[in-house]
C-alpha cells in the first residue's frame, strides 16, 4: 500500500481553502503600510506574543523594490514541520517555543569556535533590513522584509580552515516544546547546508528579524538562515548549531527524498519537480500567476557562483 507523506501531495490538495478567503484582510493590511505593522488585532496567539520592536535597523542596499507581501500572511501561512505539516499549524503552536535563552554552536573546520548567545550574535555586525523574494518549492512566493546581517559576517570572525568546504545547519528538535517531531516524514532535526562559497556570499543572510521585528516563533526564531535565490526549505529556522566541514552535508529532504530534492536546490524554472511544474509561481494575496525568474530574480549577483554547471543535473 502506498502511503502518500504530507510533502508528497500535490500544492492544490494541500493550500487551506480560508487562504484566498483571507485575501481581502492582506491587501488591506498592504494598503495600511506601516500603520498596520502595529496592529495585532485577529492574528493567532503565537503571532501577537512575539511583537518586539527592533530598533537601529538600517536600510539595505541589497533590498529589492516590490510590494511586500503582507505580515498577516508571512505569519501565518508557513513551513515548519517542527510545529506540524499544516501552513497555519506554526502560528498556531509555535507560541510553546522558549527562545530564551538560546545559543548557536559554532565548530567544525574553523580556528575560533565558539558557542554564541543570541545577544552576542546580534551584536557581531549592524542589523540591516532586507526585502527579498523568497520562493517555495510548492508554487507560492512572498516579498519579505528581513533584518539581519551577512553570514559572510559570522564566517570571517570564525576564521574557516583550508578543509572547510561546506556549512552545514542544523535546527532545534526538542519534543516537548514542538508537536511536529511526532511526525515521520522527515529524519529530525532538521538539516540543510550550504557550499561555502555560498555561505560567504553578501546576500546569505543571518537573520534576526522580520517587518522591523524580532522573529515570531512561527517564522524561525530567534535566529535562521535566509538564502533567497533557493528554494525556501534551504532556510533553516531556529539555528542551534552551524559546522564548517570538508564534506557535503546530507540533508533533511535529501535524505527523506533523494529524487526529488538536490543539495542546491536553486530556483530554476526550467527544472520541474517531480510531481508539479516550476515554470509559475503565486504570490500570497494574489490571483494571478507570474513566471518564476531563474534563481528567483538574483542571477545578475550568484549565477557566477554556478559557472560551468549543468543546473538541471546539479538540482
Amino acid at each position: 500500500m502506498l502511503i502518500r507523506k504530507p510533502h508528497a501531495i500535490c500544492p492544490s490538495e494541500i493550500t487551506p481553502p480560508d487562504l484566498f478567503r483571507r485575501r481581502r484582510e492582506w491587501i488591506k493590511a498592504a494598503g495600511a503600510g506601516a500603520a498596520a505593522l502595529g496592529l495585532s488585532a485577529g492574528l493567532p496567539g503565537a503571532a501577537q506574543a512575539q511583537r518586539i520592536r527592533l530598533f537601529g535597523v538600517r536600510k539595505s542596499p541589497l533590498s529589492i523594490d516590490e510590494k511586500q507581501t503582507p505580515y498577516e500572511a508571512v505569519t501565518t501561512y508557513n513551513n515548519f514541520y517542527e510545529f506540524g505539516t499544516d501552513k497555519s499549524d506554526p502560528a498556531e503552536y509555535a507560541g510553546r517555543l522558549k527562545t530564551q535563552p538560546w545559543t548557536v554552536t559554532v565548530e567544525g573546520e574553523i580556528k575560533r569556535p565558539k558557542v554564541y548567545d543570541i545577544e552576542e550574535l546580534m551584536k557581531l555586525a549592524p542589523l540591516e533590513e532586507r526585502v527579498y523574494r523568497m520562493r517555495c518549492v510548492e508554487g507560492w512566493s512572498m516579498v519579505i522584509p528581513w533584518a539581519g546581517f551577512s553570514l559572510s559576517e559570522l564566517i570571517r570572525r570564525v576564521e574557516p580552515t583550508a578543509n572547510a568546504k561546506y556549512v552545514e545547519f542544523t535546527t532545534l528538535a526538542d519534543p516537548r516544546q514542538m508537536p511536529g517531531l511526532r511526525s515521520s516524514v522527515l529524519d529530525w532535526p532538521y538539516v540543510e547546508g550550504l557550499r561555502l562559497d555560498e555561505a560567504q556570499h553578501p546576500l546569505t543572510l543571518l537573520c534576526m528579524g522580520v517587518y522591523g521585528e524580532m522573529l515570531p516563533n512561527q517564522n524561525g526564531a530567534p535566529v535562521r538562515l535566509v538564502v533567497p535565490w533557493k528554494y525556501g526549505f534551504k532556510s533553516g529556522k531556529s539555528l542551534v548549531r552551524i559546522r564548517f566541514q570538508e564534506k557535503e552535508p546530507q540533508t533533511a529532504w535529501m535524505r527523506s527524498s533523494p529524487s526529488e530534492y538536490g543539495f542546491y536546490s536553486n530556483v530554476n524554472p526550467e527544472v520541474d519537480h517531480p510531481r508539479w511544474s516550476q515554470a509559475t509561481e503565486r504570490r500570497l494575496g494574489e490571483i494571478t500567476k507570474r513566471k518564476t525568474l531563474m534563481f528567483n530574480g538574483y542571477g545578475d549577483q550568484v549565477a557566477s557562483l554556478y559557472a560551468g554547471m549543468d543546473l538541471k543535473k546539479f538540482i
